[in-house]
């Protein structure tokens, strides 16, 4: 079974054997900067909206998407988990519990890992956004933004 990062596969877990990856064409339009620099350091999914602030650097290029940004309350982020496996199709948690489908879990190992969080947006200073409620590493890249549009 092929690995990544040197990640070792538990018990009962299935990783597949990948082609080499593709490029779906996603432009990075900017990057995250938080505190946690590993995955033992970041929360665990949940309520985190008294969590750490986090900067969300959009580039200068897509600065202008940020117009008004400011007036929303909370915004949805989509972010490219750089550092995940990419193999595994099912997983155990830390070694605890059953083993249970990639799909069926918030886990950052995925196919595609595409991480997403509902967070409070703080303050805008220009092309930077003080967010709380993230848990992906520092430096991870920014695949969009979008503010949340049910009643705040």
């Amino acid at each position: 079974m092929s690995g990544h990062h040197g990640d070792v596969t538990r018990e009962g877990e299935v990783a597949a054997e990948l082609p080499p990856a593709t490029d779906a064409g996603l432009r990075f339009v900017g990057r995250i900067h938080t505190p946690f620099a590993t995955r033992a350091d970041c929360p665990h999914a949940g309520d985190r909206e008294e969590g750490p602030d986090c900067v969300v650097e959009v580039f200068d290029d897509y600065a202008p998407a940020l117009e008004r940004i400011e007036e929303r309350a909370h915004l949805q982020l989509l972010y490219w988990l750089h550092a995940a496996r990419r193999d595994l199709l099912t997983q155990r948690r830390k070694g605890d519990g059953p083993v249970m489908g990639t799909f069926a879990l918030r886990s950052p190992l995925r196919p595609n890992p595409i991480g997403v969080s509902v967070v409070r947006l703080i303050r805008r200073e220009g092309n930077r956004l003080v967010v709380r409620g993230l848990d992906c590493l520092d430096g991870t890249p920014l695949v969009d933004v979008k503010p949340i549009t049910c009643a705040e």
